[in-house]
């Protein structure tokens, strides 16, 4: 598309990666030799080259106690998995596994090749005990163990972004708006992956076996892709299953208790659930977007712990990520980037950083004040990957000992429709001083012990924070809104 590769031209450091040489090697799952797009130890160097990005794309989840909790789940379930097996090669035995905990609030759940595991706070709001997150754990797994991503490489152009959204356990809720402007090309392609179904299905597979071998009850895990299924359908429909590339949401709710009944025939007794303990963890997790770190209202962006401003024109969308805030214009063909600059020591530096890149020609340069902050603006042209001749205005801003970066750009044709509200966005920051917006606090999950018997609506606030829905909370609950709650039964509400 012509809008992606303004973004890949301008805002990537993208390093076209071949799938390099096809190289025959054990599945640690299968045993057997087959091709893979990469070495075992070529993996877990990308792994590794790959996590530092995406811990700085969308931050860690700032919970000590709740990390290590995950981490030691992950790297219990990873004991039975096939990579830690008598018969496993000792390359692959000795491979060590991080398990992270990320900042957002998308619900999803990704492995990179090498040995990353991610979780969000959001899925894990979104999850009622131990066992679940389990499955969800033991999915990873499984596919860094049947090395999933290396066996696509042989098929798929890495290097290439052909398809968003594929190799995540929440694919079906759609693409996580903007994270991937902030990636490299080979972390967007492995992060966004498209698994095939029989990837998803043998990686289902392992999750329940793995977890059912840990005593967990693995049918657990058919409730969370229930609650994706609901999420999907609240927000305009689930994926058609012949029409995914990935088994959808309500046939792994099917399958997964299929499975698990499997192992219970094999002697595996399924007998662990820890909800109690899986809630206390979870209690005063973050629920959705944190304000505190920016939010957009009634037209402006704000930003309390920074203490800054800025106006959002009418029409664009905003994706706020840990990196940058990104405002686009429906049709996708304007964008402003908004960024720090922790490189450069003045605002001009920071502009002729940028006017200095190859493929870049400065058009106009000078300096920039506006509502008593010192700055400097410029002009430029620059070609997309398709050869469409791009207009760009940056401006730099200091404030409070930071430099804000504007960076903003369209097809030179449409820049004239646009040089008015691109004008408007930096013309507008300014210090924030609206003190019910600076004391802002994130909307948190509290757990709530029911008193009586009755709907679980009838267990909800009267007025719900942040524009919550009360779907949204019987979906985190795993229940109906009509449905009959039992007294006594621990609901997860969010407060704030």
């Amino acid at each position: 598309m012509k809008t992606r590769s303004f973004i890949i031209t301008l805002l990537l450091s993208f390093a076209v990666l071949g799938s390099g040489c096809v190289t025959l090697e054990q599945n640690p799952v299968s045993g057997n030799k087959r091709a893979f797009g990469y070495s075992w130890e070529e993996e877990e160097k990308i792994g590794a080259n790959a996590d530092k990005e995406i811990v700085a794309q969308y931050g860690l989840y700032q919970n000590e106690e709740l990390s290590n909790y995950v981490s030691d789940l992950g790297q219990s379930l990873l004991e039975v998995s096939h990579l830690r097996r008598e018969d496993t090669p000792k390359k692959f035995q000795e491979t060590e596994f991080t398990f992270r905990v990320l900042d957002s609030p998308v619900v999803n759940a990704f492995a990179l090749p090498g040995g990353y595991i991610y979780v969000t706070r959001g899925l894990l709001a979104h999850l009622n005990n131990e066992a679940q997150l389990a499955v969800v754990l033991g999915h990873e797994i499984g596919h860094v163990a049947a090395r999933h991503a290396s066996q696509r490489a042989v098929e798929q152009q890495i290097g290439q972004i052909a398809v968003l959204g594929g190799a995540v356990l929440g694919q079906s809720l759609g693409f996580d708006g903007g994270s991937i402007l902030q990636l490299s090309s080979q972390t967007a392609q492995l992060m966004f992956l498209k698994y095939g179904r029989d990837d998803e299905r043998e990686s289902d597979a392992l999750g329940v076996e793995y977890s059912a071998m840990k005593n967990y009850q693995a049918a657990e895990g058919a409730e969370f892709f229930n609650s994706l299924e609901r999420i999907s359908e609240s927000h305009g429909g689930g994926v058609p299953t012949l029409l995914s590339s990935h088994p959808d949401p309500g046939e792994r709710e099917k399958t997964i208790p299929e499975l698990a009944q499997k192992w219970e025939e094999r002697g595996y007794e399924q007998t662990i659930l820890d909800d109690e303990e899986f809630l206390n963890m979870i209690e005063g997790i973050v629920f959705g977007n944190n304000p505190r770190h920016g939010f957009e209202r009634n037209g402006t962006f704000y930003h309390p712990d920074l203490k800054f401003q800025f106006p959002v024109p009418a029409g664009l969308q905003v994706y706020n990520q840990p990196a940058s805030v990104v405002l686009v214009n429906e049709e996708q063909t304007a964008i402003t980037q908004f960024t720090i600059d922790t490189e450069s020591n003045s605002a001009e530096a920071s502009v002729n950083s940028f006017l200095n890149r190859e493929g870049v020609t400065t058009v106009d340069q000078y300096v920039y004040t506006e509502n008593g902050l010192d700055g400097y603006q410029a002009y430029a042209t620059a070609l997309a990957q398709d050869s469409t001749e791009l207009r760009i205005q940056i401006t730099a801003i200091e404030f409070q000992g930071n430099i804000y970066n504007f960076l903003s750009y369209t097809s030179a044709s449409d820049f004239p429709i646009y040089e008015g509200e691109f004008a408007a966005i930096p013309a507008g920051f300014r210090e924030l001083n609206d003190a019910s917006i600076l004391g802002i606090d994130p909307v948190r999950i509290e757990l709530k012990p029911t008193t009586r018997t009755a709907s679980f609506a009838e267990f909800l606030p009267a007025n719900l924070p942040m524009d919550i829905q009360p779907l949204d909370v019987a979906i985190i609950n795993q229940v109906e809104l009509d449905e009959t709650v039992e007294q006594g039964t621990i609901l997860k509400i969010p407060v704030q």
